[in-house]
């Protein structure tokens, strides 16, 4: 006999009140370690980077002269891609290079574009408590992961009219049918529109 399938459980995306919730709370500390937070956690969500590419970016992966500025990341299966960067992730990513990462760097030999308060390239598991304490101070009751800024930054742009295969693209996804999981999270989202705006969806 076959086992019965179960369900592919869907990820859960932040609202984009949320998001905003979310990367306003390292603007309320005046620390370095904060404006770094701030410029990664910007680029996150503008990227729907990997941890693991967030974490592996060096300096020079970011073009910072180029128009528009981009991410060079180099995902799994080393496949590279070229990330385009809105205005608001490169300020805070200029403001990060030129005036916080040389206070916490110790080495100028250090290639790493995101460094701990020993100067050295950020690790997943360090990452993944900063956002952890953020996501406690911004009051979301959810178990906030770095993959879930990659869920939501994949959801809001297919919202947003994105179309699958540039997202499929801009994730890294080597079929387009993992990007199709996100279709359904913007279709139920779209339903919940739908039932809170039309006078009849709740008789």
């Amino acid at each position: 006999m076959k086992s019965p399938q179960v369900g592919k459980q869907l990820p859960r995306a932040l609202t984009v009140e949320e998001v905003d919730e979310l990367l306003e709370q390292p603007a309320r500390r005046n620390t370095p370690e904060a404006r770094r937070d701030k410029a990664m956690l910007e680029l996150l969500y503008a990227t729907g980077l990997r941890v693991t590419e967030l974490v592996s970016l060096d300096v020079n992966d970011v073009a910072l002269e180029s128009d528009p500025v981009t991410v060079r990341c180099v995902g799994k299966g080393d496949k590279e891609r070229v990330l385009t960067l809105p205005p608001t992730a490169v300020d805070e990513l200029r403001q990060y290079i030129f005036h916080i990462r040389p206070k916490l760097v110790r080495n100028r030999r250090e290639a790493a574009l995101f460094v701990n308060r020993r100067g050295e390239r950020l690790t997943r598991q360090g990452f993944w408590l900063i956002l952890k304490n953020y996501a406690k101070e911004a009051g979301l009751d959810t178990a906030i992961t770095p993959h879930t800024l990659r869920h939501t930054y994949a959801t809001h742009m297919l919202a947003g009219g994105m179309p699958l295969r540039y997202v499929q693209d801009a994730l890294g996804h080597a079929s387009i049918s993992t990007t199709q999981i996100y279709t359904h999270l913007t279709d139920q989202q779209k339903r919940k529109e739908y039932d809170k705006a039309h006078p009849r969806a709740s008789a």
